[in-house]
């Protein structure tokens, strides 16, 4: 076979190529021709794909932090930075009128938790039981109760008062325990303490309540709870002040500056004479009771007194749970301010009302009933206070020696309807508007009332009862005060005021007429002078007084004999009244006591009221002075009304002059009880006393006596 030429075989298709190998055939070809290679597309799509999808999530992730949440996320690493430590700002003080301080604040040292810089609270929390000695239950209790009032990087308050002892001693362990620090704040302090307990009230903590109600209180703050400390909460709250504090990254203080100041509260002067007020309180002797002294032309409380009370200082300072179960258990309620939240019968003071009721309403003051000591109605009996009787009585003489029987009959005769209409239009059964909380309106009985309330008809001894301030009847001792203020200042129900810049403010007016609260004021005098109110009686001022014993059991009686005081439980015996005024150097007062199961008014409220007048117009001269009914129809001395309605002095004397009895004369009688006819010429319900040539009839007058100014004589 000839060979070919190497050349050869590029020069036609007959040429034969040489097979692959057997490595060729299983690798494929050892080399590529890259000029007509292309890779596939779907690959470089994909990949461009993931990549803008995760720019697009980097940008939307970036807007999102630093445009959207930028301000946010600023703000709480500003927060981490800077924090707002508030500055307590302190309540105003509260004054008496002479400027004695009755509330004032102290500072107090405080323990308190910021949870973000506490790497451990348990042992924390069992750190701070060590060194107060509160148990740890009760430590434990409060953090979970008032760690979600507070933000993690503001101070929770875990206790409130340290004394400086304790002070001293947390503060040399402080760097060993992260997250807490000593709160300095003000605290309330009560120098007279349970004096003006329950004018003043107390302050404590706000709780939650009053915290979602109030968007400027928060964790720690005091608020006023009861009394004037409730009552004027906006007035009596200063403005907190703020600080910037810089910390480090492990909380550590690097600076403060004060951004706002605090203001303190404002401060209030009261009405109230703190002197005054003691005198009262000393007067009660620790009985349960209280003492309203009020001007009568001004409407201003000179003193308040409730006996017993208690100290407000253990609610300022966090009361304890033995303290406050002694005072919530306490059968002589501590807790209850006498004065505006008790009720009671009024007894006989209620025949002040009674008495204006009558003249209003057409009954003669001269028409008189026979009392023989009690009137029988039905298989009922209703005595008199003196089981022999008065006698003839007419509504001078009744209103003096207090004689039941004439207000019985009296009574009957006008009705229940007419009686509840006029007992509401002089303030009763309504609020007096005193500038305390929760006080009471008392109760005006009606008809209606009682089918409401018994489903039962009234019936004709219930209006006997109603007459002497007895039954359902009950009232405030601080509405029996604006009572017979108005008695002395033509008519015109003031509103208590406790507040020394407080302005003059009529609420109502009883309905009766000038001369007729003229006859009730003078009765008063008269009854001060020689009647069931004589121990008020003084020689060197114009007194007047009305007692009052209010049953609040069934008449206890042993056979005929009514059980006295000492041989009835203490529960059982009756309270003890009395309503008085007094008139010196162109100053009156309005005096109330009431004494819880004191007995007579005469006996017990008496002697307190007595030792008011002592220090209102200084120790009494001499004997009192006596003053006794007089014989005439209309020749006794002006009572000392006020002029209405700016009051600058007293009322002229009126000439005085038969009453006409609008319903005619009549004689009646009901069961022993006589309404007589008018006698020409009465009886004089005293014996005549000597007296000086020119002075009038029944009156004992004293040389050594200043002259009268309603009269002129002495």
């Amino acid at each position: 076979m000839k060979n070919k030429h190497p050349a050869d075989s590029s020069r036609g298709p007959s040429l034969q190529q040489p097979e692959p190998s057997r490595r060729s055939r299983w690798f494929g070809p050892q080399q590529v021709d890259n000029e007509g290679y292309q890779p596939p597309r779907t690959g470089a799509l994909l990949l461009q794909g993931l990549v803008a999808i995760f720019f697009f999530v980097f940008v939307s992730r970036f807007w999102y932090l630093q445009m959207h949440k930028g301000e946010e996320f600023s703000r709480q690493a500003q927060a981490n930075r800077l924090r707002e430590e508030r500055i307590f700002a302190p309540r105003g003080r509260i004054l008496d009128d002479s400027g004695k301080v009755l509330a004032d604040n102290r500072t107090a040292c405080g323990l308190a938790l910021i949870r973000e810089d506490c790497h451990d609270i348990p042992a924390t929390l069992a750190q701070i039981s060590q060194w107060t000695g509160i148990p740890l239950e009760q430590v434990w209790e409060k953090y979970q109760v008032d760690r979600f009032k507070v933000k993690s990087f503001e101070p929770l308050l875990m206790v409130t008062d340290m004394d400086f002892e304790l002070v001293a001693r947390i503060e040399a362990e402080l760097i060993d325990w992260p997250g807490l620090e000593i709160s300095v704040h003000s605290k309330r302090s009560y120098p007279e303490k349970d004096l003006f307990a329950h004018v003043l009230g107390y302050v404590a903590e706000a709780n939650e309540k009053e915290m979602e109600k109030d968007p400027d209180l928060a964790m720690g703050d005091l608020v006023g709870k009861q009394g004037l400390e409730y009552k004027l909460e906006q007035r009596l709250r200063g403005r907190k002040g703020l600080y910037g504090v810089e910390v480090d990254a492990h909380g550590r203080m690097l600076g403060k500056t004060l951004r706002e100041e605090p203001r303190s509260g404002e401060e209030i002067c009261l009405s109230l004479d703190r002197d005054l007020q003691e005198t009262a309180w000393n007067a009660l002797s620790g009985e349960a009771g209280c003492v309203v002294v009020m001007e009568p032309d001004t409407g201003k409380l000179r003193a308040l007194v409730t006996s017993p009370a208690y100290d407000n200082n253990l609610f300022a300072a966090g009361i304890s749970k033995r303290d406050w179960d002694a005072l919530r258990t306490s059968n002589r309620f501590p807790l209850q301010n006498r004065v505006i939240q008790s009720v009671y019968p009024p007894g006989s003071v209620w025949k002040l009302l009674m008495g204006v009721f009558f003249l209003e309403n057409g009954i003669s003051r001269y028409e008189t009933v026979f009392c023989p000591g009690q009137v029988k109605l039905g298989n009922q009996i209703f005595r008199c206070w003196r089981r022999g009787g008065h006698g003839s009585m007419n509504l001078e003489s009744a209103l003096i020696n207090s004689c039941d029987v004439y207000f019985y009959i009296m009574a009957e005769r006008l009705g229940i309807d007419k009686l509840e209409a006029f007992a509401k239009a002089s303030g009763f059964g309504s609020p007096t508007g005193i500038d305390l909380p929760h006080e009471r309106s008392g109760l005006v009985p009606s008809r209606e009332w009682k089918r409401r309330r018994f489903k039962a008809p009234w019936v004709r001894g219930e209006t006997y009862n109603v007459s002497i301030g007895q039954g359902y009847t009950l009232v405030t001792p601080v509405q029996m005060a604006v009572y017979v203020s108005a008695l002395l200042n033509g008519g015109y129900l003031l509103k208590p005021q406790l507040l020394n810049d407080a302005p003059r403010e009529v609420r109502g007016r009883i309905p009766g007429r000038l001369e007729t609260l003229r006859f009730i004021v003078e009765s008063m005098r008269k009854t001060a002078g020689g009647g069931t109110a004589r121990v008020v009686g003084r020689k060197d001022a114009d007194m007047g007084g009305k007692t009052g014993t209010a049953q609040v059991v069934k008449l206890k009686m042993s056979g005929d004999r009514r059980l006295r005081t000492a041989e009835m439980e203490y529960a059982q015996r009756d309270h003890a009244w009395i309503a008085t005024w007094g008139y010196k150097n162109g100053k009156a007062y309005v005096v109330i006591v009431m004494v819880e199961h004191g007995g007579g008014g005469s006996s017990v409220a008496g002697p307190v009221a007595k030792k008011v007048y002592e220090h209102l117009f200084g120790p009494d001269a001499g004997a009192p002075q006596v003053i006794a009914a007089s014989d005439g129809e209309g020749d006794v001395s002006q009572p000392p009304v006020l002029t209405p309605p700016d009051l600058p002095g007293l009322l002229k004397p009126v000439p005085g002059g038969r009453q006409q009895n609008t319903r005619g004369r009549r004689e009646a009688r009901v069961s022993g009880a006589t309404l007589a006819p008018r006698p020409t010429a009465p009886a004089p319900i005293l014996p005549d006393l000597p007296a000086r040539r020119g002075a009038p009839r029944g009156r004992v007058i004293d040389p050594s006596a200043p002259p009268s100014p309603l009269t002129g004589q002495p």
